[in-house]
């Protein structure tokens, strides 16, 4: 759902915004009907649109552009590498990509010291906003948090509580989600409190319905799964709570923290644990209580999971590099990586013979594995 709620909105921003110029913008998504697909898909090899906005329905074979001239991927970390490739090389030429995220993936972080990736940072908040304030708090203290939500909702602020739900124990969460959101009506009872509930399981008119009532104030909260990690903007939602933070990832939690801290008013983070932590879920929830940044998080991340294979598709773990370190050796990968593109300068297909060497091994590599070095 929140994609292509990301998506709708991407859609109707850019429609307004240009407006009368005379552009042609289209929204192509998995609930296109198909009359109206078959025609975007012709209209896009014919040229015709401008400008497609849509969801990993993009991705798809048929989807071919007549001269992709820019191509812009909003929430990185949802796309797998060979996903990413596959957009660059949807028309006859290849275009420039730009890839957005609040919390670059390990892979990106260290593309930034070997590969050709440039990096832009927006590192203030917006006009208006505050930053939010985070906290970890331990298991025993619910009835304090509850009573702190009381009171904001007292205020006239909207609240998200947000449970985990992970693939390999679905049902096991789902059950969780349930019981949490019967729990959570008996300490907010109706009609003092009005809770709303959305989870993947839902049909895609229910959720939208939740949604709108959550949106339009009809409801004092919003219990569910990680659905509204992205493509939701309700400024008077001020407070999240996030129960067994230790379940998520470091990415994860900062795109779920953006759902707050939209509007004027001062926003919280709340994440809640069991009192049992790992040393490496104790980290993590430390990095995010002490820093709002994105990239600072993207840094921990990298250091936590490693930044995966540059040539090949992991997008996280550890990189085959005999001696250096991407976090400890930065400055001398730097200078590594302006010697190679002098090399590349003065002989692009490596044909000297002081260069003969590397051409073999880099011709050997791309044979055994693919080169996926290029996608960011």
């Amino acid at each position: 759902m929140h994609r292509k709620m990301r998506s709708k909105q991407h859609f109707e921003n850019i429609s307004e915004l240009l407006s009368g110029s005379g552009l042609r913008v289209e929204l192509l998504t998995g609930i296109t009907p198909k009359a109206k697909r078959t025609k975007i898909l012709e209209q896009l090899s014919n040229g015709d649109i401008d400008i497609l906005i849509g969801t990993h329905a993009i991705i798809e074979d048929n989807v071919i552009f007549k001269n992709p001239g820019l191509m812009i991927i909003d929430e990185q970390h949802r796309f797998g590498v060979a996903q990413r490739a596959k957009l660059w090389n949807t028309g006859a030429i290849r275009p420039h990509v730009l890839v957005m995220t609040a919390t670059p993936i390990p892979r990106t972080l260290a593309m930034t010291v070997y590969g050709d990736l440039d990096v832009s940072r927006i590192d203030q908040l917006p006009a208006g906003r505050r930053a939010i304030k985070t906290v970890h708090r331990y298991e025993n203290k619910r009835a304090e948090i509850y009573q702190f939500l009381k009171d904001e909702i007292a205020k006239g602020r909207q609240v998200y509580y947000v449970y985990p739900l992970i693939a390999e124990s679905e049902t096991l969460d789902y059950q969780n989600l349930l019981d949490g959101f019967h729990h959570l009506k008996t300490i907010f009872p109706e009609p003092n409190y009005m809770i709303g509930m959305v989870h993947g399981k839902m049909k895609a008119k229910d959720k939208d319905i939740v949604m709108a009532a959550f949106k339009s104030g009809q409801l004092n909260m919003l219990v569910s799964t990680t659905v509204i990690e992205v493509g939701v903007n309700v400024p008077n939602a001020s407070v999240m709570v996030i129960e067994n933070a230790e379940r998520f990832g470091l990415s994860q939690l900062h795109q779920l923290r953006g759902r707050v801290g939209r509007g004027a008013e001062q926003s919280y983070c709340i994440m809640l644990s069991s009192v049992k932590l790992s040393n490496v879920g104790k980290e993590r929830l430390r990095a995010m209580v002490s820093t709002n940044d994105g990239f600072e998080i993207a840094n921990l991340d990298l250091k936590l999971r490693g930044p995966g294979d540059l040539l090949g598709t992991r997008q996280s773990g550890l990189l085959d590099l005999k001696i250096a370190d991407p976090i400890k050796d930065e400055a001398i990968l730097i200078a590594t990586r302006q010697a190679s593109d002098q090399i590349l300068q003065n002989d692009p297909f490596l044909n000297a013979p002081e260069h003969a060497r590397l051409k073999l091994r880099l011709e050997q590599q791309k044979l055994s594995r693919g080169d996926w070095s290029r996608v960011s």
